[in-house]
């Protein structure tokens, strides 16, 4: 699979990040994404917030040292939530389940929620693979498809155990 890691994000990483965000294809299935993900201004202001924050853990996650996306924790309403974007090139290889693992390590905070558009299959195989469980579901708007859908609320309550 090759060697998964986190890092904190780099000014340089920023355009590829962009760019990550931008993807269409992404885009759709994350759902629940920026107004306008071409905005660059927005996104770079929405990341040095992000990255300024005391309730933020922003992480890079490279793969065999390429940057590959970005994983991170945040506080809404008092719930630590968790949230991840992998570059669509490299799907299907364990990307996101080993960068989500190696967060779960990091944040200790317990319960840990995390929310998912319910046909997003991929994000919730990851989830329920780390150990969350679903909660329940509802009815949200989501920007990249300018509708309300379906969206599949997960807690994780302690830590797992990784059987390889």
């Amino acid at each position: 699979m090759g060697i998964v890691a986190l890092r904190p994000v780099r000014d340089a990483d920023l355009d590829a990040l962009f760019a990550q965000s931008r993807d269409p294809v992404s885009v759709r299935m994350a759902a629940f994404t920026s107004e306008d993900p071409d905005d660059r201004a927005a996104f770079d202001a929405r990341l040095a917030r992000l990255r300024g924050s005391a309730d933020v853990v922003l992480l890079a996650v490279t793969w065999n040292d390429a940057l590959v996306g970005s994983v991170g924790s945040f506080v809404v309403d008092g719930d630590t939530e968790i949230t991840y974007w992998i570059d669509r090139r490299v799907w299907g290889r364990g990307i996101a389940s080993a960068a989500l693992a190696l967060l779960l390590d990091l944040v200790t905070v317990r319960p840990l929620h995390a929310r998912v558009a319910s046909d997003n299959a991929g994000s919730l195989r990851v989830l329920r693979k780390a150990g969350f469980e679903v909660v329940g579901v509802e009815t949200s708007f989501a920007n990249a498809r300018q509708a309300e859908i379906e969206e599949t609320l997960l807690r994780l309550d302690q830590c797992p155990v990784f059987d390889g």
